[in-house]
């Protein structure tokens, strides 16, 4: 019998993530399945030199750098019939035009979201042992903290807010469940019955922050979640409290948060800012108790390569007339990050 001709497939990302995504194993198993050139990476899809592949393609391989996909990307490719995207979100990629065309949409957040989660458990659980505050003092005295100065230390029983049951959010609760902690929930659309079995206590927010010790954010950014943590909330998070963002800096007012760090009233781990980066002269950069990264939750290093088998995965699927595991619907895009 006839061999089955590969699927066409085009990258279109900057290139410089190309090898990260697709090391040598990964790109052979993707080059197994889909008739693709490692040597073309599309950034502008009206490229001249890409316009031959363009017109045969049936897949575009995405990533961080992947041009905005229109009606004009239709008119480049034609025959498109799925945008499989290594990286996470699509909102701001996929426009109208594919979504009316049909176009399949699978994306590897699910992936994306397991660096971030284990990110946010380090965080927690250095954040419980006060760990932060214990090493600025060991700098500056060189001695051993008094029982007085460890006595609001530890993880036993520690209440930690998990705002947003997002992919983020559950995979952090499911990381959470060996530990002597308290895990809290708020999500308008999670069921108590869901929460439970997330292994949370099903919270409003405003209580949550009442009763957290840590607050930890993963909500996505919608117009209804902007500054969802303004200052009369930040208000209700306990003298003490330690808030983490690896989300998205908008979710919280930063006005009113940095009000909050400069007292000393809280304290916060802060992988996202808003603006990000902050301002050269924000007291975030230098205040003791801020632990503040440049958005490294998310993939990086080696980490990309899950990305990049995600794909793979659901290109064999294609291949094999399979619906992806790991779509995305547009009717999801209004709720979702």
């Amino acid at each position: 019998m006839p061999r089955t001709p590969l699927p066409k497939a085009v990258f279109a990302m900057d290139p410089v993530h190309l090898p990260l995504l697709f090391p040598e194993p990964v790109m052979a198993r993707l080059r197994q399945t889909a008739d693709i050139d490692p040597g073309l990476v599309v950034q502008d899809l009206a490229d001249p030199r890409a316009a031959a592949a363009l017109a045969d393609a049936e897949v575009l391989v995405t990533g961080w750098g992947c041009p905005h996909l229109d009606a004009a990307a239709l008119t480049a490719a034609p025959a498109l019939r799925a945008v499989l995207h290594a990286a996470g979100s699509v909102r701001s990629l996929v426009g109208e035009a594919l979504w009316r065309h049909g176009v399949s949409v699978s994306s590897a957040a699910d992936a994306n979201a397991v660096p971030v989660a284990e990110y946010t458990l380090a965080m927690i659980l250095l954040a419980g042992k006060d760990a932060f505050a214990h090493r600025e003092r060991f700098r500056a005295t060189h001695t051993h903290p008094t029982p007085a100065q460890t006595a609001a230390t530890g993880n036993l029983g520690r209440r930690v807010g998990v705002i947003g049951a997002s992919r983020v959010g559950r995979r952090l609760l499911d990381l959470l469940r060996p530990y002597d902690l308290q895990a809290l929930l708020y999500d308008p659309h999670v069921t108590a019955a869901d929460a439970a079995a997330l292994g949370a206590e099903p919270l409003p927010l405003d209580e949550l922050l009442r009763r957290s010790d840590i607050v930890s954010l993963h909500a996505p950014d919608l117009p209804e979640t902007r500054h969802m943590l303004d200052r009369r909330r930040l208000a209700l998070i306990r003298d003490g409290g330690v808030l983490i963002n690896t989300s998205r800096g908008a979710l919280v007012d930063h006005d009113a948060l940095t009000g909050e760090l400069v007292s000393g009233r809280l304290a916060a781990v802060l992988d996202v800012t808003d603006p990000e980066p902050p301002p050269a002269d924000s007291p975030l950069y230098t205040l003791p108790n801020v632990f503040l990264t440049p958005h490294i939750a998310g993939s990086l290093g080696n980490e990309l390569e899950r990305l990049g088998r995600t794909v793979v995965s659901e290109l064999e699927r294609l291949a094999a007339g399979l619906p992806p595991a790991h779509a995305v619907r547009y009717d999801d895009l209004a709720r979702v990050a």
